[in-house]
């Protein structure tokens, strides 16, 4: 078998076999396949497209590249959540821990942020003390007996993702629906859970802009889930705003706490009870979504899910006094009003540009290397269709230098305010 062939069946929008996806695969790893043959069939892949099968066959091949977690000694089926990324996403913390409450088991292996979409791990350090690495054997016993914990990547998930990822990246060939799905799920299968709930984001914050292409992505996911034996659907909501009001990784810790004491924002509450409805009935303890959103209300009202949040913290090593004082993590040094120049209601926040404008103070990262600030960010006093007056503060900069004027720039740029705003959607569809 040769690659060059490989290459040469798919840029004539041949379907790939099993065999030939396997030896792909471990030509990546074994370094056996030279970057610019995998760049070459990663962009006759980007054109042409894959089958079904094909998606389904490249996300095991790649998922059996490297390791596989047994959650089978842990009680109860394992229940995950994906989000494809967005700004002020802070879903995850709030969500764990009010499913968590319900009995469910909530394994999660999360990521970190890179440009203007922020990453959980981040937001779960600024928490001093927490620990984002447990061996493989600490977390299966930490989702046994607190059942969840949020932590990185134990051994060597889908090494040959690794690999073929940096190359996507290079050679513009990262927004291709088989590459992104078959990314995702490879890692999401190896982490070993019984069912997975996607957050596929739309709009100009998420890595999807349309519509139509959140639906693609979000109907290849579940097929792919499907197709190996997971329980699995996908939830496609908006992000051509940013999520709640507060941007930043210590600031989301913080709205994130306040969603579990139920006072948070109305659309991260929202979102959080939609997933998490979905999450409890695949995690049978609920026969639909409305009994299920019941029991997450009343996780919240009653304090069960904020128990758990703080169990987790505990667990990891962090400061549980963080839940009732949020001063424990960094804090900026300056706080720096951005006034509305004109009265009208807010009819844009570009979310993808106010995730720049959070990178640009440090609150996330250009390059992989780079150091995170967990004190910056920017927390918004308006939303799209809010009424605005002249003078008026629209969002206050969280900055630990004084001259912000170059960020002052850029989030006028990107935040329009008119005579009317029509408002979109939180959730667009269910993809089951």
């Amino acid at each position: 078998m040769r690659m060059v062939d490989i290459i040469d069946k798919k840029r004539h929008c041949q379907e790939l076999t099993p065999e030939e996806l396997q030896f792909f695969v471990d030509g990546v790893c074994n370094g056996t396949i030279p970057d610019y043959q995998t760049s070459a069939l990663l962009m006759a892949i980007y054109f042409q497209d894959m089958t079904d099968q094909e998606r389904a066959d490249l996300t095991m091949k790649m998922m059996q590249s490297g390791d596989h977690l047994d959650l089978s000694s842990i009680d109860g089926i394992k229940v995950d959540k994906h989000s494809t990324g967005g700004v002020g996403d802070k879903i995850s913390l709030p969500l764990a821990a009010v499913v968590a409450a319900t009995g469910i088991p909530v394994p999660m292996i999360s990521g970190r942020g890179l440009g203007h979409t922020g990453g959980t791990l981040d937001k779960l350090e600024a928490i001093p003390g927490y620990q984002v690495e447990l061996s493989e054997q600490d977390f299966i016993q930490q989702v046994a007996q607190e059942k969840l914990a949020i932590i990185g990547a134990t051994g060597d998930i889908a090494p040959a993702d690794k690999k073929i990822y940096a190359l996507r990246d290079v050679t513009d060939t990262v927004d291709s629906i088989p590459l992104i799905a078959s990314s995702i799920m490879s890692k999401k299968i190896a982490a070993g859970t019984d069912a997975l709930v996607i957050d596929v984001k739309t709009g100009a914050g998420a890595f999807m802009k349309t519509l139509d292409e959140s639906v693609a992505l979000a109907k290849a996911l579940v097929a792919i889930g499907k197709g190996v034996g997971l329980k699995c659907l996908a939830v496609i909501s908006d992000m051509n705003q940013p999520l709640g009001y507060k941007i930043g990784n210590s600031l989301e810790i913080e709205e994130s706490i306040d969603v579990l004491k139920g006072k948070g924002p109305a659309d991260v509450t929202e979102l959080m009870l939609t997933l998490g409805s979905y999450m409890v009935v695949l995690g049978e303890k609920a026969p639909n979504e409305k009994v299920a959103r019941q029991l997450l209300e009343e996780a919240i009202s009653s304090g069960k899910a904020l128990d758990r949040f703080k169990a987790m913290i505990k667990a990891q090593g962090g400061d549980v006094r963080v839940i009732d004082d949020y001063t424990i993590m960094p804090q900026a040094q300056y706080q720096i009003e951005l006034p509305a120049q004109q009265n009208g209601v807010v009819a844009q926040i570009k979310a993808d540009e106010i995730g720049v404008a959070s990178m640009l103070l440090g609150g996330g990262r250009q390059k992989a290397e780079d150091q995170l600030d967990y004190s910056v960010g920017i927390e918004l006093h308006k939303k799209v269709g809010d009424a605005v007056q002249t003078g008026e503060s629209l969002l206050t900069i969280y900055s630990n230098r004084k001259d912000v004027s170059d960020i002052k720039e850029l989030l006028y740029q990107n935040i329009t305010i008119a005579e009317q705003a029509a408002k979109k959607p939180m959730i667009y569809q269910i993809v089951d």
